[in-house]
């Protein structure tokens, strides 16, 4: 199909762009970085782990080629902004991370270790992650980007205080040994060649050396607080805008002025005295023939007009062609790469590709428009426009014309065998410490490649240079402005259950609504069933269906009848539509720092069959900083209040059989010191108040104000989710009524027991509960329970915010015996009564 394409006028300024146009001085510094040759890898364990500041100097002051390896994506942590947790979570943070080197400039790299939680020894963390597989990737990073220098966040010591980030500076260290053999790991050898980094230095931090300064012997100081008069800020500035981006942990950062000196210690290579380049030659004398490209870039920073960048453009296609006839290296990529994007900048050419929807499916049509102006009096013509996914291939002969808008109009079929759009590393089951990742083309990357590229063809002033530019869906919200969405490739139908997992317990039947949404622009039908476990059925056994349009969903509701015997298992829905069957279901994942998104995980859920009792019916909930708990609660019947601050009172408190505070609920509302009075009031008439973990610092509410009795939170933690958990209390009622709790309720939790256990409390404290990690002494503060007044007061760091959205069945029982404690209060007739008066 040929392009109809429309050549516009604009009148009005375009705002919201997609893509970032450089001023006069973002590009003036881009050309003197042209003729810095000297590259730094900075390495840490997380997704916040890296000296923001470090790296914005290092990458926009001495204008080297900048880049943070993090050896996880921050699956293991907790979330401040949602419910995501585990692989989902590790998609926010690995986006937190792209969004922070956008603005600091670095680039991003990671392995394919899986952050399964705190780990408090790098021996733990080794063999969980599978030390040669992670060892294997950092070199192979390394061997890619090719650093000079390596700077590691942490020492490989216990000091590092993380067994991850010991972990990770352990890694770097051995292979800064190793990169440079052509036997090791060889089949990255035949990609990449070899290397041998200069040196490596440890970024020394004052929580594990509080004396050290400029003049501590084998220190190297660097002063990252500078002022860029070209950006306006100083790196203090732009590093607290990147920290700020790591929202999902709470690290909102102010930005500072003035003197900021980082410590470096020297570990091995070639030792500098005051400059981490000293001993590396960051000229173009390194390449040969390459000092002709240093003349021709001082002569370009000489000669750049603010006011009409468009000059240096002349200039800038002899140093790409001086460039590109230089023997090949990483630096020749490199700063072609460079050159090229800043032809384009001194152009101001802006070139875009939107998609009418913001999916499609594979062999699916998509319209597409593409725009495409050059702001500026270069010379420019569009020669071809490709896309080998949309079997797209258009030549043109095009001039462009100063600040003249081309726009093109085309529907295109996506070829048959495209890939689905969802994260590399999730597509299969990965191992607690390793995800897996068939295609070693991809490891190290930080994301996909966009679902669908363009490749755009110009000559500008004779001479040929493309672009690569990715398909997306843009749109107007009345608020927010212009905003945009990758565009992805799905499936053509999705199913997916509302809620993860499904309790039974008893016998009952349950009905479960399956929702199907199409992404097909032509109408879809066939039949949706459910698979389930042997014993178990559902009525009716399947659904006929039919869906007309794109975006079009219905909902089918099953009654599903459990088997006899309690068990742990899977309920799939499959669809069958036109010979093909589908079993993705869809989950989006939305907040307005990072992009959109999309995962097709398989249309799975959990199902907990067992002998379960209850008592209570109506549970107020007080979020912290973000969990599914509320919804496990309604898997097992409760309904639910989550009440808001000006909900808290006296009297709606008396409806509630029960109170729970959320993770972190301490540490995250400021309003809870003005009602905890009354909560505790509350416990002292009857009620039982659940108060979950809480950090030992940023506490909101003064530390001996939250609970009736003494109270000392610790950092003490039992990290092996598979260690013994002894019964110190076995007639407690919380281990007896309405269930019994035995050792087998504690088989199967995941990534850990709990965390920040209370260290010492008052004697009028059940402690029920005794655990610890293999070496370490017992830690018995992980569930206490006191009698205050008339109720019940418990505080728990036990990880139930992991082990009830992942169906853990023990931990089911566990928290409704302790939401059931007390209870029943009241006997039945006094509702009686009270309804007839």
């Amino acid at each position: 199909m040929r392009f109809v394409f429309a050549i516009l006028c604009l009148f009005s300024a375009i705002t919201g762009n997609t893509q970032h146009q450089p001023g006069s001085s973002e590009i003036k510094l881009k050309i003197r970085k042209l003729n810095f040759l000297g590259s730094v890898l900075y390495v840490a364990a997380h997704p916040d782990d890296e000296n923001t500041r470090a790296i914005a100097y290092l990458a926009s002051d001495r204008m080297a080629a900048t880049a943070y390896l993090s050896m996880t994506r921050g699956d293991g942590g907790q979330n401040l902004i949602g419910p995501e947790i585990r692989d989902l979570l590790g998609l926010i943070r690995t986006q937190e991370l792209l969004a922070a080197r956008r603005i600091d400039d670095g680039e991003q790299f990671f392995t394919r270790a899986n952050d399964f939680g705190f780990s408090k020894n790098a021996q733990e963390t080794f063999a969980i992650w599978n030390k040669e597989e992670i060892l294997s990737d950092v070199a192979r990073v390394i061997r890619e980007f090719k650093p000079d220098v390596i700077l590691t966040r942490f020492p490989p010591d216990e000091r590092a205080g993380h067994g991850h980030h010991t972990a990770s500076a352990i890694l770097a260290q051995e292979a800064f040994d190793l990169t440079n053999n052509p036997n090791v790991y060889p089949d990255q050898v035949a990609k990449f060649g070899t290397w041998q980094v200069s040196a490596l230095y440890t970024n020394t931090g004052r929580w594990w050396n509080q004396t050290i300064n400029e003049n501590t012997p084998g220190i190297l100081a660097m002063n990252v607080g500078t002022y860029n008069t070209l950006l306006g800020k100083s790196y203090s500035e732009i590093a607290a805008e990147s920290r700020t981006q790591h929202k999902s942990q709470g690290f909102g950062s102010a930005g500072l002025r003035g003197e900021a000196l980082e410590f470096f210690e020297f570990v091995k290579g070639e030792k500098a005295e005051k400059d981490v380049f000293a001993k590396v030659n960051t000229s173009w004398s390194k390449i040969k023939d390459g000092d002709k490209v240093k003349a021709l870039v001082d002569k370009a920073v000489a000669e750049f007009s603010d006011e009409n960048p468009s000059a240096s453009i002349p200039l800038l296609l002899q140093i790409r062609n001086e460039i590109a006839a230089l023997e090949n290296s990483v630096w020749r990529s490199r700063k072609l790469k460079e050159t090229e994007q800043l032809i384009r900048d001194c152009a101001g050419l802006f070139a875009e590709a939107t998609a009418s929807h913001y999916w499609a499916s594979p062999g699916q049509k998509v319209s597409i428009k593409l725009e495409v102006i050059n702001r500026s009096g270069a010379s420019i013509e569009l020669d071809k426009i490709q896309s080998e996914s949309l079997t797209l291939d258009s030549a043109f002969s095009l001039p462009l014309k100063n600040n003249a808008l081309l726009t093109f109009k085309s529907t295109k079929n996506i070829i048959s065998n495209k890939e689905y759009s969802s994260p590399y590393w999730l597509k299969e089951k990965h191992s607690q410490g390793l995800f897996t990742v068939n295609d070693k083309n991809l490891i190290g990357k930080p994301e996909n490649d966009p679902a669908i590229s363009i490749t755009m063809k110009f000559s500008v002033q004779g001479e040929a240079i493309s672009f690569q530019i990715p398909l997306i869906y843009k749109w107007t919200d009345p608020v927010k402005g212009e905003l945009m969405r990758p565009f992805e490739v799905v499936p053509p139908l999705f199913i997916n259950f509302p809620q993860p997992v499904y309790v039974f317990a008893d016998q009952s039947p349950k009905t479960i609504n399956v929702l199907i949404k199409s992404a097909s622009a032509a109408a879809r039908k066939g039949n949706l069933k459910l698979d389930l476990p042997s014993g178990w059925r559902t009525e009716p056994a399947f659904f006929d269906f039919e869906l007309k349009q794109q975006g079009e969903e219905k909902t089918f509701t099953f009654t599903v009848f459990p088997g006899q015997q309690e068990l742990d298992g899977k309920m799939n829905a499959i669809v069958e539509s036109e010979g093909k069957k589908f079993s993705n279901s869809l989950l989006t994942i939305q907040y307005d720092h990072i992009p959109i998104q999309t995962l097709l995980p398989p249309a799975q859920a959990k199902l907990v069959r067992m002998n379960l009792k209850k008592e209570g019916a109506v549970i107020g909930y007080i979020r912290g900083a973000g969990d599914d708990i509320p919804g496990s609660l309604r898997n097992l019947g409760y309904e639910v209040w989550e009440m808001k601050n000006e909900e808290v009172t006296v009297v709606n408190l008396k409806k509630v059989d029960a109170i729970v505070l959320g993770v972190r609920a301490l540490n995250t509302n400021e309003r809870l010191r003005f009602f905890m009075p009354d909560l505790l009031n509350y416990v002292k008439e009857g009620g039982t108040m659940i108060v979950q973990y809480n950090t030992n610092n940023d506490l909101e509410i003064d530390k001996d104000k939250f609970s009736p009795y003494p109270l000392t939170l610790s950092r003490d933690r039992v990290t092996e989710e598979n260690s013994e958990v002894r019964i110190l209390k076995p007639e407690h009622p919380v281990l007896n009524f309405p269930n019994k709790i035995s050792s087998k309720d504690f088989e199967g939790w995941v990534q850990e027991r709990g965390l920040y256990y209370p260290s010492t409390w008052g004697e009028q404290f059940d402690a029920v509960l005794s655990m610890n990690d293999k070496g370490e002494p017992a830690r018995n503060g992980s569930l206490l329970v006191a009698k205050y007044g008339e109720g019940h007061y418990v505080y728990t760091g036990l990880s139930f915010f992991r082990e009830l959205p992942e169906g853990v069945s023990g931990a089911y029982k566990l928290f409704t015996n302790i939401v059931s404690l007390g209870k029943p209060k009241k006997p039945l007739t006094t509702k009686v009564k009270s309804k007839a008066k």
